[in-house]
């Protein structure tokens, strides 16, 4: 019996032996042939459907189903483009599209324009701020969504387009017979000193145009004399890598290691280091703001800048988008985006959140770390996305102000509004302005309904079913229902100073722009307010970093 068992263990090494150099005989030869059978399967697959199938198949259609399928299986990254699709692409490697200039959405289920951009096509012909857009060219918009409208809007500069508008003040509808051109897409949304000495610059994307914006920011802040900054990445869904490196390089002393990528092929293998004496000194307190909606290259600013130490990162933690895509063209107008690579930032923290793949289709990756330390030795956390060092609750919307936001209320009241003042300030003195805004509430189709109501709902139909003359039940409904009206009624006074703050920014935005906006909107965001207490007192900035 021992001998039996003896006789088994030296087989199963030797067996194991075989493999490991069977593995290592294996060549690329090997590959390719598994690749031409794989080929061949497809080709096979797709002849006999094409020349087969019961009825006549859209052959075009039908390949870019396969391709979306094949492709979608990946990750969420992984996907196949059409010309039109690249619109995203290709805005952000020329900071530029083809159009008119105007900034559209919805409201009151119209197609509205909520501004038109300076200097553009659209400004210089008149079209204002509240146009519904009732036609593009020969199309009514009714049943438009907003991308599919956006589309037909841009086009090759140089052609027309023709927008039939609705005004308020006008009995007939008007023609705007527009030429698109090259509309330039600013990044940084606002710059400017907003509490003593700290700068705030809001960034809203990477693109091509990026690098050269956020430096012409901060040297204007620098030369205010601003002893701290805020980089302002909330909602900032990312866009070129190399636009994220460039800004890193404006803040971290030449030579440190901005961040690495990593993949299966040798050309993905990259370590991106600072080449530049930075921008803004050493002395000048720095803190990045993020929120869920930070991603990609967002997250390698903030990560990077939290790694080395350099600032703090204030807000809710990152998306976690952490994958590296290239476009591969397959003809003139189709196109691949492959993740063809992982970013790390300093510490080697890998910012892709985990579980983005099919484990049936990918062989799982090596698990990666989940302790890591800064270059100071403090702990950061790893998982996926950046962990801000202050985090930050923001009080969520009163139901009443979401209802309205949904619905553009706060944009159309401004719009019948707006002419019964002069300037900004005219709107501030108004002490009439809220009980108009209710006045002007009560003759919409408010349908406010609090947490649960929906599943009280659902439960008051089912119960009555069961039993439509339990008195019992009668009693507790009314009760119920009492509190609910009571509730609802009492919204606008328990939201008053909410509803009359957003009120406010909208105003601002329509008699100074962005500029407006921002002064108005920043006074009450809670995320800016901790980092202007936290930028203005050394003690707690520095103990930040020193894990205190």
């Amino acid at each position: 019996m021992k001998h039996k068992i003896m006789k088994k263990y030296i087989v199963i090494p030797a067996s194991l032996l075989l493999a490991g150099f069977l593995s290592l005989a294996l060549t690329k030869t090997d590959v390719y042939k598994e690749v031409a059978q794989s080929i061949k399967l497809l080709n096979n697959a797709y002849k006999y459907i094409i020349t087969y199938y019961a009825d006549e198949v859209n052959v075009d259609e039908f390949t870019r189903s396969v391709l979306r399928s094949m492709s979608s299986e990946l990750d969420p990254y992984t996907i196949y483009l059409e010309a039109e699709e690249r619109h995203g692409i290709d805005l952000l490697k020329t900071g530029k599209y083809g159009g008119v200039g105007i900034q559209i959405g919805k409201r009151e289920g119209k197609l509205t324009v909520i501004a038109p951009m300076d200097d553009s096509p659209a400004k210089r012909a008149g079209i204002m701020s509240g146009d519904v857009i009732s036609k593009i060219d020969s199309t009514f918009t009714q049943d438009l969504d907003i991308n599919d409208a956006a589309k037909m809007i841009r086009g090759e500069k140089k052609t027309q387009v023709i927008l039939t508008i609705d005004r308020e003040s006008e009995d007939s509808a008007i023609e705007f017979a527009l030429i698109r051109e090259d509309i330039r897409v600013k990044d940084v949304a606002y710059s400017g000193m907003i509490d003593g000495g700290i700068g705030y610059i809001r960034l809203t994307r990477f693109s091509k145009n990026s690098s050269g914006e956020l430096q012409y920011a901060l040297e204007n802040l620098l030369s205010e004399n601003a002893d701290g900054l805020i980089l302002d990445l909330r909602d900032n869904p990312g866009g070129l890598l190399q636009s994220a490196i460039e800004i890193l390089d404006m803040f971290i002393p030449k030579g440190d290691t901005l961040l690495s990528t990593r993949g299966k092929v040798r050309e993905s293998n990259r370590i991106y280091t600072s080449r530049h004496k930075p921008i803004v000194p050493e002395e000048v307190n720095l803190a990045i703001l993020i929120n869920g909606g930070s991603a990609s290259a967002s997250e390698i600013v903030a990560g990077a800048i939290q790694d080395l130490d350099r600032g703090i990162v204030v807000g809710k933690r990152s998306f976690g988008k952490g994958l590296v895509q290239s476009v591969y063209r397959l003809g003139k107008d189709r196109s691949l985006k492959i993740t063809t690579a992982k970013y790390y930032i300093p510490s080697g923290r890998l910012i892709q959140k985990p579980d983005y793949v099919d484990e049936d289709l990918i062989i799982a990756p090596t698990d990666e770390d989940s302790l890591f330390t800064t270059v100071g030795g403090r702990k950061v956390a790893g998982g996926g996305g950046i962990t801000p060092d202050i985090d930050v609750d923001i009080k969520p919307s009163g139901p009443l102000l979401r209802e309205c936001w949904r619905n553009g209320w706060f944009f159309s009241f401004i719009q019948r509004e707006k002419n019964r003042y002069s300037t900004f300030e005219d709107v501030q003195a108004d002490v009439a302005l809220m009980e108009r805004f209710q006045t002007f509430l009560d003759t919409m189709d408010v349908n406010v309904q609090l947490s649960g109501e929906r599943l009280y709902d659902d439960a008051k139909e089912k119960l009555t079913a069961l039993d439509s003359t339990n008195t019992n039940l009668e009693i507790a409904f009314a009760q119920i229902d009492a509190f609910i009206y009571d509730e609802e009624s009492s919204l606008f006074e328990r939201e008053k100073e909410d509803l009359e703050h957003r009120l406010m920014i909208e105003f601002a935005d329509h008699f100074s722009g962005a500029t407006g906006r921002f002064n108005v909107s920043l006074k009450k965001d809670e995320a800016v307010l901790r980092a202007i207490e936290l930028l203005k007192n050394s003690e707690k900035y520095t103990g930040i970093f020193s894990g205190k």
